[in-house]
């Protein structure tokens, strides 16, 4: 390699350090959109909220189905590290799994459209289900270990249990803007608690 060609490849390298904050920033965008405008936002709510034109959106993601995988895939995976690191900085176990568990169902009230986006493509969705699981199940159970190790939760829920639970309490959401499942997700966590001597 020539001495000529070693500075061409930092500016390559940062260039693709970029084009990954941007993409980074575009699908955090579509998650808050998804959030508050369902799925089938228009694509330029999402530029708009990202900062960028639609040409840079279709541009990384060429369908609909493509930019909803992605989002969701960045979200499990900002999920997945969000446990550890909520463990090591909340007041307590279990207020760190309060707040996943908030994180949570942030994600759960986006994924809901996903199957629809990928109707042509059962396979896709069952592969990214199975994803889902493998990345965040650990990832709840830990947090439940924790709560329980420190005596604010009663032992013998299973993580995957709870995320079931919590799915549920989720479902209707879109349909009905009266419903607010996090005040029931709430009442959840607090039958998980252990009561506290009077």
């Amino acid at each position: 390699m020539s001495p000529a060609s070693q500075p061409g490849e930092v500016p390559a390298r940062g260039k693709r350090a970029d084009a990954l904050r941007n993409q980074q920033t575009l699908l955090d965008a579509a998650a808050r959109v998804f959030v508050t405008s369902g799925i089938d936002a228009p694509i330029r709510e999402i530029a708009a909220s990202a900062g960028v034109g639609m040409g840079t959106i279709y541009r990384h993601f060429p369908t609909r189905a493509d930019l909803v995988v992605a989002v969701y895939r960045h979200q499990v995976e900002a999920c997945a590290e969000a446990g550890p690191r909520l463990l090591s900085s909340a007041d307590s176990p279990l207020a760190a799994l309060r707040q996943w568990v908030d994180l949570f169902v942030d994600f759960l009230v986006t994924k809901h459209g996903l199957a629809n986006a990928m109707q042509s493509d059962s396979s896709g969705f069952d592969a990214l289900h199975a994803y889902f699981l493998d990345r965040l199940v650990p990832v709840c159970e830990r947090l439940l270990d924790a709560a329980v190790g420190a005596e604010e939760i009663r032992p013998g829920t299973h993580a995957y249990e709870l995320m079931r639970g919590i799915g549920n309490l989720c479902i209707g959401r879109d349909s009905d803007p009266r419903y607010d499942p996090r005040r029931l997700v709430e009442l959840l966590l607090q039958g998980l608690q252990r009561s506290q001597p009077s």
